[in-house]
């Protein structure tokens, strides 16, 4: 019985060691993911990095040549509630996924549609904004054209950005037309106002800004968006911690209004126009 009862009280004690042992390795591994977070790295540097691509109004120059716009404000907000300063960092939209990836900045910032397959590439917050693909045509190239169903054919040329949720959505509702892809959203817009397209697919209200700028050249044929998507913003897969921090800002923002007076100002006044022009 004494026998027993020793090898009890042995093996008892290994238990308690062993589940001593794994709780201080968790606690080190813990520890290990956040000073490794990204979240962290920005404390201590002082600079949080946005990547970031130019498009009106959500990124801009003004006439300083400083860049402003809901997404730049966005960005300044978050780094000054974290006491960080800011750097932007204007990356092509097609390679702003793997940049990121490559540690060249910390977030993207920069109206990122939420999808599945650049899910698989990084996580995407909460949405802090919501946004419409727009269609924007030319006077000439697309005189009568009304709906999508007039744009989805073979003769008929739709530029957009390369690597845009826009241009998915073109190829998506118009799948039959000519699509001509630019690594710069203004080369597209440059190509319909040269009336070498039909038309351009990008994220509202930006094309309903450049009809209203060049009333002689382009009009909106459709008075509706006719596809929606959520805006995140994107970091590095695995980051939890990083994750988590931007949510909470995201959802704090939202139940404050300060996310949607922003949004006001940049996509339903023209309050900033004289800025940029």
């Amino acid at each position: 019985m004494k026998k027993k009862s020793l090898f009890l009280q042995i093996l008892v004690t290994i238990m308690v060691l062993f589940f001593l042992a794994g709780s201080s390795y968790a606690g080190e591994i813990q520890n290990k993911l956040v000073s490794e977070s990204t979240i962290e790295q920005v404390l201590k540097r002082g600079v949080l990095r946005v990547g970031m691509s130019t498009f009106v109004p959500w990124a801009m120059k003004d006439k300083k040549g400083e860049l402003i716009g809901f997404e730049i404000d966005v960005a300044k907000k978050l780094a000054q509630d974290m006491g960080v300063k800011i750097e932007f960092v204007p990356t092509k939209w097609a390679g702003i996924i793997p940049a990121l990836l490559t540690g060249k900045f910390d977030v993207i910032i920069g109206g990122m549609g939420i999808t599945p397959q650049r899910s698989l590439k990084v996580n995407f917050t909460v949405p802090y904004e919501y946004s419409g693909m727009s269609i924007v045509a030319h006077k000439e190239t697309a005189k009568g054209f009304s709906a999508i169903e007039d744009f989805n054919k073979p003769e008929v040329t739709i530029a957009s950005r390369l690597g845009s949720t826009a241009a998915e959505a073109a190829k998506k509702y118009m799948p039959k037309a000519n699509h001509r892809m630019f690594d710069d959203e203004a080369q597209a817009y440059q190509e319909l106002l040269n009336g070498k397209a039909h038309a351009v697919v990008g994220s509202a209200p930006t094309p309903v800004f450049h009809a209203i700028k060049n009333p002689e050249k382009l009009f909106i044929p459709l008075k509706e968006t006719f596809a929606k998507e959520a805006i995140g913003f994107a970091v590095r897969k695995g980051d939890f911690d990083t994750l988590n921090y931007f949510n909470s800002w995201i959802l704090v923002h939202h139940s404050s209004g300060w996310l949607k007076e922003r949004e006001h100002y940049w996509f339903e006044t023209k309050d900033w126009e004289s800025q940029v022009q």
